[in-house]
């Protein structure tokens, strides 16, 4: 399953494993899933926002899993694809929205952390620079 495995495909295959189970983790704990993500106390503790948040953590979790599915057939380049878009987009998207709910500690560490993971696809790391 991992015969094909090499260092650089770390970026991918975490940011896969985050995605389906942190994705997951809504389901078991909406509050604490809110408050990990940065949201204030008073976003964390509503009900319609872990409705809100059950849903986005549905299509989070089926992203991840495209990854794995990508990465297990071998289609690395579209892994890189999925990490510098999902990086650039998502990641400028939930700073933002983190930092404007009063978490900037947090939204900086989101936008490092997600900017440094679509560089990783941006420069093609997972498939070692080829363009199949």
């Amino acid at each position: 399953m991992f015969e094909h495995f090499e260092p650089r495909h770390i970026p991918a295959l975490f940011t896969a494993t985050v995605m389906t189970f942190g994705g997951l983790w809504t389901f078991f704990d909406p509050h604490g899933s809110m408050l990990e993500f940065g949201l204030p106390e008073r976003v964390a503790r509503t009900r319609e926002a872990a409705a809100v948040m059950h849903i986005n953590n549905a299509r989070t979790t089926t992203i991840g899993m495209c990854m794995y599915a990508l990465y297990f057939t071998r289609q690395l380049p579209a892994c890189d694809t999925i990490l510098a878009i999902l990086g650039a987009y998502a990641g400028l998207v939930d700073s933002w929205v983190v930092w404007r709910e009063g978490n900037p500690r947090k939204a900086a560490f989101r936008l490092v952390s997600s900017g440094l993971l679509s560089a990783a696809g941006f420069a093609r790391l997972t498939s070692g620079g080829s363009r199949r």
